[in-house]
């Protein structure tokens, strides 16, 4: 009979189960045994004993992390630092955990058998994604405060003392902010100067979150534009809308498998809608909203002002569909190009030809921008780069080439 050594430095995964303040790590060989689990501190001294627990059963091949943008985060970076793969581990539904329960070793174990089977197999979100959440976050709050505090400035203007509403009410939304923010709330009226100073308080608050979201908007520019230029040269994406759908992506692209999945999560895969002699499809109500809205924006953007996106929905409209399958369509089609344009890696075009081409025929700034029929300083920007119109751009230097 032969006896088999044990294995001096066996392989093995491992499974954590995340929360905030703490970290159940479970180990298990390649063919699913349980060699033990324990809880560690979200710390870094925890994280370096949970690797060093880890390490004690075997050599580490893979770590499969629930939450690895959230709980799991910190131990995500200390374990890739180590040169440990992780992967990201899908919740389990809420059938199985009703069946086989749960309880922190239990999902830490699940965790592994799920890196064993396969079906953890999407890379952690890298730290850039991490950046372009939180300044996204950040915007997207200032943006709603500010828009709540103009709607409090005119429905507050609607039942102001009349010296106050007739002085104030004809004025548009920055020339009212910038009115009531340098107002000085005076007078023997107590009702008139509360409400004064009241609006005034508004309007700085206004003031405040604007220059917040602008700041904001222009580092999600750099971030956007650093993570992927390509996607911020096509029409209609702007630096909010990119950032987002980086996040939507994990700023990955090996965690898109397909254009199809990439469609899904976005919300934009159709979904059979038919009924007897009726055939269609209606847009689909699951996947990442905030990535759904970031493509009805491009959508949006495209519907008003780009030539082909135009005649394109002229046609549909000729075939009789009506404005949300045309939307369905159009979002699905530009879920397509932006899967191209995170997973392909494609450059953005250049810019750094047309200021040279232009000053070496002589031609000013200013009759260029008459002769393309837009303002000089947005011509300006686009030779520049720092604001682009790529489809200005491609004319502006077909047209100097002919001139």
């Amino acid at each position: 009979m032969t006896v088999t050594a044990p294995v001096a430095n066996p392989a093995l995964v491992a499974g954590v189960d995340t929360h905030a303040d703490t970290i159940h790590i479970a180990v298990c060989d390649l063919v699913g045994r349980e060699l033990g689990d324990q809880e560690f501190p979200t710390t870094t001294t925890g994280y370096h004993a949970a690797l060093k627990f880890m390490a004690s059963h075997g050599t580490v091949q893979a770590i499969g992390v629930e939450g690895t943008s959230s709980y799991g985060a910190g131990f995500t970076r200390a374990a890739l630092a180590t040169g440990i793969e992780v992967r990201e581990v899908i919740r389990p539904e809420r059938s199985v955990r009703r069946m086989q329960g749960k309880s922190d070793p239990l999902d830490a174990y699940a965790a592994a058998r799920a890196v064993l089977s396969g079906r953890a197999n999407a890379a952690p979100k890298s730290e850039q994604i991490e950046a372009l959440r939180a300044l996204n976050n950040a915007r997207r709050s200032a943006v709603k405060a500010s828009t709540a505090a103009m709607n409090q400035i005119h429905h507050m203007l609607v039942t102001a003392p009349t010296t106050i509403r007739e002085k104030y009410r004809g004025l548009k939304e920055k020339a009212l902010v910038t009115a009531l923010a340098s107002c000085r709330p005076t007078g023997t009226d107590p009702v008139a100067r509360a409400v004064l100073t009241a609006l005034k308080t508004l309007a700085r608050r206004h003031q405040f979150l604007t220059t917040q979201a602008e700041e904001l908007h222009q580092q999600l520019r750099e971030l956007a534009t650093a993570a992927n230029p390509h996607l911020l040269s096509l029409h209609g994406v702007g630096p909010h809308t990119a950032a987002q759908l980086l996040i939507t992506a994990g700023a990955n692209p090996d965690r898109l498998r397909s254009e199809a999945s990439f469609a899904a999560l976005c919300g934009t895969a159709p979904v059979p809608a038919s009924s007897g002699k009726t055939t269609r499809h209606r847009l689909s109500r699951g996947g990442d909203r905030h990535a759904n809205s970031a493509l009805h924006t491009i959508a949006l953007v495209r519907m008003s002002n780009h030539p082909r996106t135009r005649e394109f929905v002229a046609r549909q409209r000729n075939k009789g569909r009506n404005p949300a399958e045309i939307m369905r369509i159009l979002k699905r089609a530009i879920a397509r190009e932006i899967f191209k344009s995170l997973t392909r890696g494609l450059a953005a075009p250049g810019l750094a030809d047309l200021r040279p081409a232009r000053q070496a025929k002589n031609i000013t700034l200013t009759a260029a921008a008459a002769a393309m029929g837009t303002y000089i300083t947005k011509l300006a920007r686009t030779e520049l780069g720092t604001y682009p119109d790529y489809d200005l751009a491609d004319r502006y230097r077909a047209w100097l080439t002919a001139a």
